[in-house]
């Protein structure tokens, strides 16, 4: 009986339950964080290389 009344106890208690919960809530926020980022990087270094591309490709007369 001891035993039960233990694990009774063990899973009334929502403490443990609450932080994983806030850990896995954590975890999905700095993934799509680094996501956003990481999109965002590659975006911005294409549209570096073609603006490169593009004013290598002008004739710039000297004077």
């Amino acid at each position: 009986m001891f035993n039960f009344l233990k694990f009774k106890k063990f899973c009334e208690n929502e403490d443990g339950a609450v932080a994983v919960d806030w850990v896995v809530l954590s975890a999905a926020i700095i993934g799509l964080a680094v996501s956003a980022v990481t999109s965002t990087q590659n975006a911005t270094v294409a549209a570096a290389n073609s603006i490169s591309g593009k004013m290598s490709a002008m004739n710039v007369p000297q004077p």
